[in-house]
């Protein structure tokens, strides 16, 4: 069982920077959207690098699995980024650049995830 340190990963450090763009750009979301879809927005995209965190202390079949949770928090997110694009909470082209770098994030974790899966069906052909 390999523990992975997540302040390594690539994946995780672009994740807390997204996390900090997200709570930064939704701060000028209108006040009556404070328990709505600022707090939605803002909790899905902490969940992306808290997961990968989380299941990085546990084996690789375990972070695997928090993985797929981080990048089902990513959807989320871009979904919530389309909704705040349709509603014009703010311009067209920030949240652009958000939905870009949430695909990107997507990319990476699967990319990610793609890789400890061929690890452990190598390990187990190894055996």
């Amino acid at each position: 069982m390999l523990l992975h340190n997540f302040k390594e990963l690539k994946v995780w450090k672009v994740s807390i920077d997204f996390v900090t763009k997200i709570y930064e750009k939704s701060a000028s979301f209108p006040q009556y959207e404070m328990y709505g879809l600022t707090s939605q927005l803002r909790r899905a995209a902490l969940s992306i690098p808290s997961n990968m965190a989380e299941g990085s202390g546990r084996g690789d079949k375990e972070f695997i699995r928090f993985l797929s949770i981080s990048i089902a928090s990513a959807f989320e997110v871009e979904t919530q980024l389309i909704v705040a694009k349709n509603l014009k909470f703010t311009s067209e082209s920030d949240l652009e650049i958000l939905l870009i770098q949430i695909q990107e994030i997507q990319k990476m974790i699967h990319g990610l995830s793609r890789s400890l899966q061929a690890k452990i069906k190598k390990e187990k052909n190894e055996e």
